[in-house]
């Protein structure tokens, strides 16, 4: 659970100071960090799970922002493919 929320936040941080980096130039490493956010949030629904959803709401809202957080990611990959 831990470990899903801390690749979020990276995640989060690092998308953050790429936006004020250079123009994307290696898209398929984007495309990993994708998939690993993806497998996280398969990871926090497994031990939410464990846990009987029990977490005082702070795992149904770390879900929601991981997902979105994978929306923009994905947008980004693609506005990165259109030379965007």
């Amino acid at each position: 659970m831990k470990v899903a929320i801390l690749a979020a936040a990276t995640l989060f941080i690092g998308l953050t100071v790429a936006s004020f980096a250079e123009p994307v130039r290696d898209v398929h490493a984007l495309e990993e960090v994708h998939h690993h956010l993806q497998e996280s949030i398969n990871e926090l629904n497994r031990a939410r799970s464990a846990n009987h959803y029990d977490m005082a709401g702070h795992g149904e809202k770390a879900e929601k922002l991981m997902h979105e957080a994978e929306r923009e990611l994905h947008e980004g990959i693609e506005a990165a493919r259109h030379g965007k």
